[in-house]
């Protein structure tokens, strides 16, 4: 699969001397002529950089840098600003804005080139991440539950999933449910922000798999808020008459026709409060049970496990 670049520059012909020049290395292109147009892309489609003319209609460079540099969950997507010759003032203005690199026009095709492979370089290294949310991915989660047994600490584990979504996916296509993952990890990210500690982790398991690690006394909080937001948000994924019904009609896995309710979300909490606990693989296995069970249940729920 070839990486995506967005190009953002009002003037057509700018954006066909760039569409020519990144030809040559088979990146997937998309276009915006303003900021507004740029930040609904940015927001809706997963993208790998970003090549941003400084003055650009109705939001400028600027202000579309710090408002996907403040996002969580787009803020490692690398921003390369374009400027006028001798502009600086805007270079300054655009690097302090949180871009990661600049060039200026008219450009050399080939310093463009290798600007771009050493933003994407760079960022891959930074980040070992879900392409869809941003957030760490696997190797990021096995490392910070590691840290966490080698430390002794007090931790507890909340495996998230959402009901239904399969069913959800197969109704309403690929790009609706990409957006309701990405809306899920928002209310991950908030509730932990808002609930928990400042070392709190979220990661992305993958699809609709989600993982957060907090401690046993911020655990049930962060849980409920994720519960209250998750619920709100949900009808709004649907279309009116599916809003309106509480259900879509759907096949399940047997390929039989019946109504699925709204998606809701469950969460298996595990922690090391009452049990000793000594691999990675335990915690993955008890967090496993947990939201399976929480599953099993109608709606939205979480369970924790207080086994000894």
């Amino acid at each position: 699969m070839s990486l995506r670049i967005l190009i953002v520059d009002d003037d057509p012909d700018i954006r066909d001397v760039l569409k020519l020049t990144l030809a040559e290395e088979n990146y997937t292109i998309l276009e915006a002529e303003d900021g507004e147009e740029a930040l609904k892309i940015i927001q809706s489609k997963p993208l790998d950089l970003v090549l941003l003319d400084y003055k650009i209609p109705k939001i400028d460079g600027r202000q579309v840098v710090q408002r996907v540099k403040s996002d969580l969950l787009l803020r490692y997507l690398p921003i390369i600003m374009v400027t006028g010759k001798g502009e600086l003032e805007d270079k300054i203005i655009g690097l302090d804005a949180g871009a990661d690199d600049y060039i200026t026009k008219p450009f050399e095709p080939k310093e463009l080139l290798a600007r771009i492979r050493m933003a994407l370089r760079r960022a891959q290294r930074d980040l070992e991440a879900n392409p869809l949310t941003r957030l760490p991915g696997n190797v990021s989660i096995l490392n910070e539950l590691s840290r966490r047994l080698e430390k002794q600490a007090l931790f507890a584990v909340g495996y998230v999933d959402l009901d239904k979504f399969k069913s959800y996916n197969d109704k309403y296509g690929f790009e609706f449910g990409d957006e309701v993952i990405r809306q899920t990890a928002r209310i991950l990210i908030k509730a932990v922000r808002d609930k928990g500690n400042p070392d709190d982790f979220i990661g992305h398991i993958g699809g609709d798999d989600f993982v957060i690690i907090t401690t046993p006394e911020k655990v049930d909080e962060i849980c409920k808020q994720i519960i209250t937001r998750f619920q709100e948000a949900s009808p709004s994924f649907y279309n009116e008459e599916d809003r309106k019904r509480g259900y879509i009609i759907a096949k399940n896995r047997k390929g039989e026709e019946e109504k699925i309710p709204l998606l809701s979300i469950s969460i298996g909490v595990m922690s090391n409060e009452y049990r000793k606990i000594t691999h990675v693989a335990e915690i993955g296995e008890i967090g496993a049970e947990l939201k399976g069970y929480a599953k099993s249940l109608e709606g939205s729920n979480y369970i924790k496990d207080k086994r000894k």
